[in-house]
């Protein structure tokens, strides 16, 4: 650390520090579990006030790189990985983009009745059959998403009996019933997790995570499923893609949002 002198000058002094302190976190310097340096025996490194150090530290923090323990000290969290988005990518493919291993494990799959809410999605009474799967996916051994589920029965029969740890979903309902999501219309929502999904997660219950909800809809605009995912809020940042139009400007073909399967 402390390759170099702060300089006066456009860059902030705090931001200075940030950088080298991320650029030493970044190449491994230090590793996840260190403990940083007093904060006094940085600002001697640095030769900067506390206040300059701590400014550059707060950043780290709510960037999810650090995490300021009171009477502790400051130690090394790993870098968040980054879920979601527009790109339409599986979860595989994402965790297979960041160097990552991509498990799956199936929670439970079995035939529900529809509530007002599922049918209401999926544009069917309510009452009527649906198939309930809920999966666990997990980056690097990690879990990270809780997805769960709602399908059409009628659209996919024997869907429960085939190998939904191993195979994308979408994948399955292309090949196996012709069926190819095209987009989805989602929401998200920070919640603090229930018992039993933070368990499953991996974390304490009532820590802060994501709700995403939403219908998938095929090209016909038919909606083939309905899902929550409850995604970690401390190991993982959800990025969306968003095209801005602006008034007479003509807006580009872009893909439409899909939910990963």
């Amino acid at each position: 650390m402390a390759r170099y002198r702060l300089e006066i000058g456009p860059v902030p002094l705090h931001h200075q520090v940030y950088l080298d302190l991320k650029s030493a976190l970044d190449s491994g310097e230090h590793q996840v579990g260190d403990r940083l340096p007093p904060e006094r025996d940085l600002a001697q490194l640095y030769g900067c006030s506390l206040i300059t150090v701590r400014r550059a530290l707060d950043e780290l923090s709510r960037e999810g790189r650090l995490q300021r323990r009171q009477g502790r000290g400051t130690f090394v969290l790993a870098p968040r990985l980054e879920v979601g988005g527009l790109d339409a990518l599986s979860f595989t493919q994402e965790m297979q983009r960041r160097g990552l291993d991509a498990e799956t494990r199936l929670i439970a799959s079995r035939p529900e009745a529809a509530d007002e809410v599922v049918a209401k999605a999926l544009a069917l009474p309510p009452g009527a059959p649906t198939l309930y799967v809920e999966r666990l996916r997990l980056g690097g051994g990690e879990p990270l998403l809780l997805e769960m589920v709602h399908l059409p029965a009628e659209r996919f029969p024997g869907l429960l009996a085939t190998d939904l740890e191993h195979r994308s979903l979408y994948d399955l309902l292309t090949e196996r019933y012709g069926t190819s999501v095209a987009r989805a219309l989602e929401s998200l929502e920070p919640v603090l997790l229930p018992a039993r999904e933070a368990k499953l997660l991996g974390v304490r219950p009532r820590s802060l995570g994501l709700l995403v909800e939403g219908t998938a809809f095929a090209h016909d605009s038919t909606p083939v499923e309905f899902g929550r995912t409850y995604v970690r809020g401390d190991r993982t940042r959800y990025y969306v893609d968003r095209v801005v139009v602006r008034s007479g400007a003509r807006r580009p073909r872009v893909p439409e949002p899909a939910l990963a399967g």
